[in-house]
């Protein structure tokens, strides 16, 4: 893997982002990885900043509470998808994502939080800020739509410390 500067991938990422990519983190051990299907990258307190939201019934949120790091895989030529869709149906409470499926972890030097080999690029983030959502404040339609069981969001914003291109 290459380092590359976050500003060469940021329309990538934007257009790839609605088909999945995989947010992993790592806490006591355990590595978990997930498909999140939206979220948002931009510029944040003078920082190049990902958002990710992650549903508080979600393996995944138990982990990354307890983690300053998350990473974003992506793959912009449409592989993985099998594997993209099963980290999005399936729960690490009840499979081992990253054994079931035979995905590679890359470390990297920024932190703990392994990247998944083969997809094209990897955003590293050190959590800076998290915030549940308030349902009280969220439009009516939405909550009927997306929350009908109320299961909310937390937000992770994450300064992108590296980027890799596979």
């Amino acid at each position: 893997m290459k380092k590359i500067e976050f500003n060469q991938v940021l329309n990538n990422y934007r257009e790839v982002l609605p088909q999945g990519v995989f947010l992993t983190t790592k806490a006591d051990g355990e590595v978990n990885t997930m498909t999140m299907g939206w979220g948002t990258v931009g510029y944040i307190w003078n920082q190049n900043i990902i958002m990710a939201p992650v549903r508080k019934s979600r393996h995944t949120h138990q982990l990354i509470e307890n983690s300053d790091y998350f990473t974003a895989s992506v793959p912009l030529n449409g592989q993985l998808k099998k594997e993209l869709q099963f980290c999005g149906t399936k729960s690490g409470r009840d499979y081992d994502k990253i054994d079931e499926l035979n995905l590679e972890l890359l470390e990297v030097e920024e932190c703990e939080v392994p990247v998944i080999k083969g997809n094209d690029l990897h955003f590293i983030a050190r959590i800076k800020y998290k915030q549940d959502m308030n349902i009280d404040k969220l439009a009516k339609d939405i909550v009927e739509k997306k929350y009908p069981k109320q299961d909310m969001h937390t937000f992770y914003y994450g300064e992108v410390v590296a980027v890799y291109q596979e």
